[in-house]
């Protein structure tokens, strides 16, 4: 436990004040939880660090407040459950943070102290170099080697242990797989920052919107979100990135030939970092004193908003590694490094109104209309308030003074209202009872958060629906945008999915600015549509539960619309044996195949020339395996085969009916392990699981 330095005895802590320490335990704890098991933050990270500030200056202005349970004597919450969890090889320390140039130069006066460097009354402090670092507002990641390979990655979790997610780290192309060392020591840890850029993380979000899924409140979230899914394939696809900021070596290792030396300094330890592959944020800046530092603080706190990703600080750090070592550590955190952190930026507003948005499946979410404010560099007028939860949570009335701020600095977010001035006799708002589409009466289910409007028949619906189905992911229809859609349905022309393909050139070259060549696109577009794939065309239906990833899996095990039907309203199970598909998606699909207006959908495709099933294959096309003699086998990848690539061996089994995981259990089928397999083959051997190689691997693929 930390205890403040010996000094005058303190007098005895108030009542008052022994109620409000605990009053702060009991809420960081809570916070901390709900942060690292549950993934579902109860707070901003500024009000918790302001509530963690006032329990800090209590606990050292009253020792005795001091408790095994606070949160100022841990490094972090319990690792979340879903994954194995691993204890790492060193811990990961939090920071302490600085909210101001004085609290960063006491910071600074009580190292030089440590360091016994502290200057005379009369003289001015020594200079010690410094790098500052901005810090990235994302996950930490703890990264292993061994002899130069990637063996493992993990989250920070608790300091102490994290989730092993090697796999999905894999996924990450700014970590490098093998390191550019020509000797590499027996192991060596990387410590640093998963991102998901801001440009990405709005295409994925409008991605998710056009899909009518929910929204992620800012990129860090999608990206802790992200880093826990259990499919690879999803987290390749949100294109994460790494910047490397920490390196630890084995005690004594010496570097040979041409590879960089050992790091001495900090700045040393991003340039080796970047050296052997890592990607390293080139911002860094190494400092010849503490007012370098400063004004490297105060020059990035406007600069930072024309960056790609979010930033909420910067992080200083002594260079020197030697009088690291020699400055050491608290109970929790280094001395020699310290965040100095930025305030969030907020503003006041006056709420006008608030209007209610209805997406593809229903989903009625309230939307916070106010006069606009410069935030973050530009200026925000509206702002999404999720549900009627988070609605109710903010007692909203009407006319309200609201606070308002952009979560990571990206998504405008309604913080509180402030009811002391709020206008005599204002009512309160809520969710209607009837969609404002439609008219019909909407609906919330018990356990879900959503409200949602069932009327099939409702424009805002048809509206989702008809731009879920020309997606990308979907039947592709390039030229059919939100605008010309809401045309169509707005006129009457289009009802349902199946009218677009009744529409013709020349109905469409008399719409308003599309003329005759691009009606006549947009037909052709939508001719090539309809030989699109049966797994893009279950997925540009628009079944609750149903992405492009489960539509695949599903398109596998049911070739056709009619098997997948005939299984989810007679036979559930056959829908959840199927690897990765659970109750939820079953019931989904019961729902949806039972609807008589999407049997008319499907009738109306069919009839329209859309196959609704897979393409059957033909024999003499390749010497790839036909039968599903695989199924219900689960196959692990690793190392590097002879002649086929991951990607290879991966279609050639899931064409065979298998399934690849990328991760080693009890229930995994095969491992299959080529040149420089790593941890997953140890394993394997350890779990008593079969091991093939690609020849193995192919005699298996043949056998029927």
């Amino acid at each position: 436990m930390n205890v403040p330095e010996s000094g005058p005895a303190a007098p005895q802590a108030s009542s008052a004040q022994h109620e409000r320490a605990a009053e702060l335990r009991r809420l960081l704890n809570r916070a901390a939880h709900a942060y690292y098991v549950l993934d579902a933050p109860l707070m901003e990270d500024a009000v918790y660090d302001r509530l963690y500030r006032e329990l800090l200056d209590l606990e050292t202005a009253q020792p005795e407040l001091l408790s095994q349970d606070s949160p100022s004597q841990r490094v972090g919450g319990s690792p979340a459950e879903g994954f194995s969890s691993v204890r790492h090889r060193i811990g990961l320390l939090s920071l302490d943070n600085a909210f101001s140039v004085e609290e960063l130069e006491a910071w600074y006066g009580r190292l030089l102290k440590v360091l016994d460097r502290a200057a005379a009354a009369d003289q001015p402090p020594p200079a010690l170099a410094m790098v500052c670092e901005l810090k990235i507002d994302g996950n930490a990641l703890a990264l292993s080697y061994e002899h130069g390979v990637l063996v493992r990655a993990a989250t920070r979790g608790d300091g102490e242990q994290g989730e092993e997610i090697t796999a999905n780290v894999r996924t990450i192309a700014s970590v490098p797989l093998r390191l550019e060392l020509q000797d590499p020591p027996a192991w060596l840890e990387v410590r640093g920052e998963a991102l998901i850029p801001d440009a990405t993380f709005a295409a994925i979000n409008a991605e998710r919107q056009a899909r009518g899924e929910a929204l992620f409140a800012n990129p860090r979230n999608a990206c802790a979100g992200t880093l826990r899914q259990l499919d690879p394939k999803v987290v390749a696809s949100r294109r994460l990135d790494f910047f490397a900021y920490t390196l630890h070596l084995p005690e004594g290792w010496t570097a040979t030939g041409a590879d960089p030396a050992a790091p001495t300094s900090q700045w040393q330890v991003l340039q080796w970092l970047a050296a052997v592959g890592f990607r390293v944020n080139p911002k860094a800046t190494l400092c010849p004193d503490l007012a370098a530092v400063e004004t490297f603080f105060a020059d990035w706190q406007e600069r930072r908003k024309g960056l790609d990703y979010a930033t909420d600080g910067v992080v200083v750090k002594l260079d020197d590694l030697r009088l690291q070592d020699e400055a050491g550590f608290t109970q929790k955190a280094p001395r020699w490094a310290i965040a100095l952190k930025y305030a969030a930026e907020e503003a006041p507003s006056h709420l006008l109104r608030l209007v209610m948005q209805v997406g593809r499946t229903g989903v009625v979410t309230p939307v916070a209309e106010f006069e606009p404010v410069p935030l973050a560099g530009t200026m925000v007028g509206r702002a999404t308030l999720h549900n009627a939860d988070r609605l109710a949570e903010l007692d909203l009335h009407a006319g309200d003074t609201i606070v308002v701020r952009k979560a990571g600095e990206i998504i405008p977010e309604v913080v509180r209202v402030l009811a002391e001035l709020r206008p005599a006799g204002a009512k309160p708002l809520q969710l209607p009872d009837v969609c404002p589409e439609c008219g019909s009466s909407l609906v919330r289910e018990a356990g879900e958060a959503a409200t949602r409007c069932v009327n099939s028949s409702c424009p805002a619906i048809l509206r989702g629906s008809l731009r879920h189905w020309v997606s990308k992911g979907a039947l592709d229809v390039d030229g059919l945008g939100s605008k010309l859609i809401g045309l169509l349905v707005d006129r009457g022309l289009v009802r349902r999915i199946a009218d677009l393909y009744r529409l013709d050139g020349a109905l469409l070259a008399s719409l308003d600015r599309l003329g005759e060549k691009s009606a006549a696109n947009l037909v052709a577009a939508l001719e090539a549509s309809r030989r699109q794939s049966w797994p893009r065309q279950l997925f540009g239906l628009g079944i609750h539960h149903v992405g492009e990833v489960n539509a695949k899996a599903l398109a596998r095990a049911f070739p056709s619309a009619a098997q997948l039907a005939s299984a989810a309203t007679e036979s559930a199970e056959l829908i959840t044996a199927i690897h990765g598909i659970g109750a939820e998606i079953a019931q989904s699909l019961q729902q949806w195949f039972n609807t008589a207006a999407n049997q008319e959908l499907l009738k109306d495709l069919e009839t329209l020339g859309f196959s609704l099933a897979s393409e059957p294959p033909d024999p003499a096309s390749s010497g790839e395996p036909l039968a599903d003699h695989l199924a219900g086998q689960t196959f692990v990848l690793t190392g590097t085969l002879p002649s086929l690539s991951r990607s290879q061996a991966q279609a050639l089994i899931e064409a065979a009916g298998g399934k690849v995981s990328g991760s080693v259990s009890k229930k995994t089928s095969y491992v299959v392990a080529g040149d420089e397999a790593g941890s997953k083959l140890t394993k394997a051997e350890s779990l008593g699981v079969a091991v093939l190689d690609e020849a193995g691997l192919r005699q298996l693929l043949a056998a029927d």
